[in-house]
């Protein structure tokens, strides 16, 4: 049997804006194990970027529970929040944040070097670019590439480094049927 990888109970979060409370989650409890492919739907504004911003240790919740790969976030650090999200949590970020001035290969080799990871950094690179679709685009700059391009670009920078948990805010936005499907079987985690 799998390890569980996340558990949220009574997870909520609460933003004080102008001296008013607004509720982001309430009461969310949550399983996720090992090896599972997790999807969150719901409608704008219902939560579902502020779910993946807690799990993924980048903001604190107001209240509950919240456990990521055996951690209780809350009680980590801001350092060892850090280190668990460069070690162990890919990230895909509905703006990409993809670095302007870098290729998409040294945009996906630049987790690696984060990690300190030396000389098959590149390989590594070029290996899940690759794997993507995308080696072809390896020498260009996010502004050389389409919204698509970028998002795969930004998919494959999330899963280089071989982390334990993905969390990807509308991965397939700006993909076709076709390319969205593709992604989603070619970017599991080696």
């Amino acid at each position: 049997m799998s390890e569980t990888i996340i558990t949220t109970r009574a997870l909520a979060k609460v933003f004080h804006l102008n001296k008013h409370e607004v509720p982001a989650l309430r009461g969310v409890d949550l399983d996720v194990r090992e090896g599972e492919f997790l999807a969150v739907v719901g409608p704008s504004g219902s939560g579902k970027t502020t779910l993946l911003n807690l799990v993924g240790a980048l903001d604190l919740p107001s209240s509950g529970d919240l456990i990521v790969l055996g951690r209780h976030i809350a009680g980590l650090s801001r350092h060892a929040r850090a280190k668990l999200r460069l070690h162990s949590i890919g990230f895909v970020f509905q703006a990409y944040n993809l670095v302007p001035v870098l290729t998409a290969l040294e945009n996906v080799e630049f987790i690696l070097e984060l990690q300190s990871i030396g000389g098959e950094r590149r390989a590594r690179a070029k290996e899940v670019l690759d794997e993507l679709g995308l080696g072809d685009l390896a020498s260009r700059r996010p502004n050389e590439l389409s919204g698509g391009q970028q998002q795969r670009i930004a998919v494959a920078r999330a899963v280089a480094a071989r982390p334990r948990l993905v969390l990807a805010d509308e991965p397939t936005a700006n993909l076709d049927g076709e390319n969205a499907e593709t992604l989603m079987h070619r970017a599991r985690v080696p």
